[in-house]
């Protein structure tokens, strides 16, 4: 498959400067592409050298490579098969595009249909709880300031985990209270902290010095410290369920939309790209609908109770 390694590294340059794609991103698409066309992933480069043009027969061979691929991902569960299917429509509708397949191969690549999935959040309750454990902590041991700082971000500020762990100092405004966070695809974004948050992220970054660059230290917090820390700090709080990071940006959307929040509001504030990521969130109000529908419509239970009260005082 090597003679498929210079488009790969094509590709591979084009998402990096040109879509802008997170390293998260790239290096999904490495592992992808690697497991595929049989490279090793650290000899995935991104490189500007245009290769040359596929003839029918690399044609045929690539599309025999990316179903081979597929093959062995059947026991992968729906949701990662739909990703690598996604990379490999993404790198074979790029070559078309370019120029370099005579075949628009992309439309060949079946995915796998996810079933869609309500986002997991916790209650106020346990919101409030969990705060009120880190404050404590906090003020008794000042080492627990780095995970009740990430708390408020992600909960405070909903932003996602690696927004926060890559949050920068210059990037926080103390005086406003606001942040200027860098998404996906390089959009940026200026989100409002809570004051419990603002005061929280000041006390941090007056702990960490103005001479560091991220709020965190002088380098990025780590993804998976973050989600150790969350975790960590779920359990000792009481929490009935490990709670993650995107729990916690979640609840921040789920209980901004029960408190009245607007829907276009709430995507921007989200940094989502289409008003439908953010649709997902309406889920949250079936259970009160389902309440008030039995408390005040006519044929509600509460309503019954009533009519055969004063049936009975009759």
């Amino acid at each position: 498959m090597s003679e498929f390694r210079p488009h790969v590294s094509n590709y591979l340059y084009f998402m990096t400067f040109i879509e802008s794609c997170s390293p998260h991103t790239l290096r999904a698409y490495k592992i992808d592409l690697a497991q595929v066309f049989g490279h090793e992933i650290s000899s995935l480069e991104a490189s500007p050298t245009r290769p040359p043009v596929l003839s029918d027969q690399s044609t045929q061979a690539l599309l025999e490579a990316v179903r081979s691929g597929q093959s062995r991902w059947a026991p992968l569960k729906p949701g990662s098969r739909n990703r690598k299917a996604a990379t490999m429509k993404s790198f074979l509708g790029w070559l078309h595009s370019e120029g370099l397949s005579p075949r628009d191969l992309a439309s060949l690549i079946h995915a796998p249909k996810v079933p869609s999935r309500l986002p997991k959040h916790i209650s106020v309750d346990e919101a409030t709880a969990l705060l009120r454990y880190l404050e404590t902590e906090t003020q008794r041991d000042p080492r627990k300031l780095p995970s009740f700082a990430l708390v408020c971000l992600l909960y405070g500020g909903g932003l996602r985990v690696s927004e926060a762990c890559e949050l920068r100092t210059k990037n926080v405004d103390l005086t406003s209270g606001t942040c200027r966070v860098l998404g996906k695809g390089s959009k940026e974004r200026i989100v409002t902290l809570p004051p419990m948050a603002l005061a929280v992220i000041r006390q941090l970054m007056e702990v960490r010095g103005p001479k560091s660059v991220y709020v965190f230290g002088n380098d990025a917090l780590d993804t998976r410290t973050a989600y150790e820390m969350v975790r960590t700090a779920g359990a000792a709080a009481g929490l009935l369920r490990p709670l993650h990071p995107h729990a916690l940006r979640h609840s921040y959307a789920t209980h901004l939309l029960r408190s009245g929040a607007n829907l276009r509001v709430l995507q921007a504030l989200l940094g989502h790209a289409t008003l439908q990521a953010t649709s997902r969130y309406t889920h949250i109000g079936i259970d009160q609908l389902a309440r008030t529908l039995e408390n005040h419509h006519p044929l509600g239970e509460a309503n019954a109770k009533s009519k055969r009260a004063k049936d009975h005082d009759t």
